[in-house]
């Protein structure tokens, strides 16, 4: 027999699952429609490239295209949604319009781990150095650099990730400074995830060059964003500080060091943590400028060529793996608060 407090939190679960379950097909749904009120469709697409590109008349791009795609344009919204729906059911996200013969569900599979190894370990690494500088800054307010670094991350929280993404490609892929006869990063690590001709696999040479293609984008991230962990570590540090059991361990004449790591860290903490839980669900949609200019395989950049070309099942296919990502992290987000803060849990 479950007890009251378990049936309690169980009823609690299935609540939250349940509208994470609705939340995920409601915005489904909206996508699948509203992509198909976009201007054109992918045969059109493909049929002005044809005539454009090409210099095919409209009949033969046209009989070109209907040897190609398999799509039904001309059956019902309503039964290619049902159509659409079954296939969730069932696991199965469809084949590319634009591709065919090949499911979505591959497409996605060989280029979300790009973008995670990029965007996350941006994401990872200006965390880290935010959260620890700002704890600083919290802890040494009466220093001279304090207001310069506050000043430097307020600053750099307030440039777009793209402009940050310009600036390196001019410094490191254009300009040639000093006497020097070429830029500081060769075009070659500018542009792919990894260079043509190098086999894939556990070596040092293909892990190194991955490395290097992916420096700039990574370094555009932790730009971007350790501003913001900075100012927001700094801030929750502070309130935390001015709480009464700090003031005590600090009169008490308990080493600052000691009441920076157990006292005040996982306080200060509790809003940084969850930030990061939902912040993880949105870096895959975080990629899709900056992936486009360092012409970098991720989610981001394929998201963007299938939204030119129309294709409509890889459009919904990644925007589901986005939404699905969103809705877990903030999931994810209201159990970690829980764990560090146990008042919530008791509630």
């Amino acid at each position: 027999m479950l007890t009251e407090t378990r049936k309690q939190k169980l009823k609690f679960i299935l609540g939250k699952l349940g509208k994470a379950l609705f939340t995920i097909w409601l915005v489904t749904t909206l996508i699948f429609f509203l992509i198909r009120l976009m201007p054109s469709n992918p045969v059109d697409v493909y049929v002005q490239q044809l005539i454009t590109n090409y210099g095919f008349s409209m009949e033969e791009a046209r009989a070109r295209a209907s040897t190609i795609f398999s799509i039904d344009l001309e059956a019902s919204l309503f039964s290619q949604y049902i159509s659409y729906l079954g296939g969730l059911l069932r696991g199965d996200l469809g084949e590319s319009i634009l591709s065919p013969g090949v499911k979505v569900t591959d497409i996605i599979l060989k280029r979300l781990p790009w973008t995670l190894f990029t965007v996350g370990l941006g994401l990872l690494i200006s965390f880290v150095i935010g959260t620890i500088l700002g704890a600083i800054m919290a802890f040494r307010r009466d220093r001279w650099y304090e207001p310069v670094i506050t000043g430097v991350a307020s600053v750099m929280g307030s440039i777009p990730d793209f402009i940050i993404a310009i600036f390196l490609i001019l410094a490191f892929g254009v300009i040639q400074w000093g006497s020097q006869t070429s830029s500081l990063v060769s075009i070659q690590y500018l542009r792919g995830t990894f260079t043509p001709g190098i086999t894939p696999g556990f070596s040092w040479e293909f892990a190194k060059d991955i490395l290097l293609h992916g420096a700039l984008p990574i370094l555009t991230y932790v730009i971007a964003q350790v501003g913001t962990w900075i100012l927001l570590m700094k801030g929750s540090t502070i309130a935390t500080l001015n709480q009464d059991y700090v003031q005590l361990a600090t009169a008490r004449g308990i080493p600052s060091r000691r009441i920076l790591y157990r006292y005040i860290g996982r306080n200060a903490m509790l809003p940084i943590a969850t930030e990061l839980a939902i912040k993880i669900g949105f870096i895959l949609g975080g990629s899709l400028i900056i992936e486009q200019l360092f012409v970098y395989q991720g989610l981001g950049l394929e998201l963007l060529n299938a939204v030119h070309a129309r294709d409509y099942t890889l459009m919904q296919g990644i925007f589901l793996v986005l939404t699905t990502a969103i809705v877990l992290s903030n999931l994810f987000a209201e159990y970690l608060y829980g764990v560090l803060d146990p008042r919530v849990s008791k509630e």
